[in-house]
């Protein structure tokens, strides 16, 4: 048995052929149909969400299995105390396989060692955010044709955005990749990106506060929200706020095949005047989240894509 905790729990080369079924399943929609058929998904979501839970729920549906599971922690045994294990132990004797989402950091973990069921890790606080990731990596693989060399700009939130951490430590291992990381200084990332995973893999990157001067360098620009409450004053806030919203006047400063991701939802730092430029493919990064979580669901429970039947 096998879990996905972290972006770094598969290899490089599991991440290609994860991805290599992926791509399958997005040419081959039926050949998939009902390859899980009596099995068991259970959303195990601790704090709202959308994209990311319908995704896994449309993903499980369109492998022929079921769903089951709570939206929020108001609605599941936790608000009567019962613990993450416990919740686990018991999901466990329900279904085949889990994705979990917690407000805390390592929750996911500390379910994973309590579960007789995979374990996916749908978001663990500011820590991780691994499904996130395969669907950000798919992505540029699959429109870039690459996931190596090129200069990738992460702007906005980037102390407090699990989405960035993952990605930056999954892309840290592919050659060729550099790092511009546009923020206000009081959202850089953290030293223990910056010493533990960008210096001492030996990445170049640099830091800059101006999303303008970043963007001709860029191959990849993947944006955040430049979140209010993080600011310790409204003046602070409002003096940066405008800086980080991506407009047509930015995007014309860009290269032609440069391309725009995001993990959404997006607030105001993405201008909709900018959803036409076919460089803004941060809605079709959700639709490869789909594909990506449908090959993650197949390989974790180790089913034969040809029969439908476990290995």
């Amino acid at each position: 048995m096998r879990h996905l905790l972290s972006p770094l729990d598969f290899t490089v080369e599991e991440l290609e052929r994860l991805m290599n079924l992926a791509r399958d399943i997005e040419t081959n929609r039926e050949k998939y149909a009902h390859t899980c058929e009596g099995k068991k998904l259970a959303t195990l979501f601790y704090e709202p969400s959308t994209r990311t839970r319908l995704s896994f729920e449309s993903a499980m549906l369109s492998l022929g299995g079921s769903v089951l599971g709570f939206s929020s922690a108001a609605s599941s045994s936790a608000s009567k105390g019962e613990s993450v294990s416990d919740t686990l132990r018991m999901i466990s004797c329900y279904a085949d396989i889990c994705a979990i989402r917690h407000p805390k950091e390592g929750a996911a973990y500390v379910g994973a060692q309590a579960a007789s069921i995979p374990v996916i890790n749908a978001g663990d606080g500011g820590h991780q955010h691994p499904t996130q990731t395969l669907t950000d990596l798919m992505t540029i693989r699959s429109l870039k044709g690459r996931l190596s060399n090129m200069t990738v700009g992460l702007c906005g939130d980037l102390k407090f955005g699990r989405t960035v951490h993952s990605l930056i430590g999954a892309l840290v291992r592919y050659p060729g990749i550099r790092f511009v990381l546009i923020s206000p200084r009081e959202l850089r990332i953290p030293d223990y990106t910056r010493e533990n995973v960008l210096e001492a893999a030996h990445i170049p990157y640099e830091e800059v506060t101006s999303l303008d001067e970043a963007m001709p360098k860029l191959d990849i620009l993947y944006m955040t929200r430049v979140q209010r409450e993080r600011f310790f004053s409204e003046d602070e806030y409002l003096r940066m706020k405008d800086c980080y919203i991506l407009d047509k006047n930015k995007m014309s400063l860009a290269k032609e095949d440069m391309l725009v991701l995001h993990p959404l939802p997006r607030v105001n730092e993405i201008s909709v005047e900018v959803d036409d430029d076919p460089r803004a493919v941060y809605f079709r990064q959700v639709q490869y989240g789909v594909y990506i979580r449908m090959a993650l669901i197949l390989t974790l429970l180790n089913m034969d894509i040809e029969g439908g039947k476990s290995c």
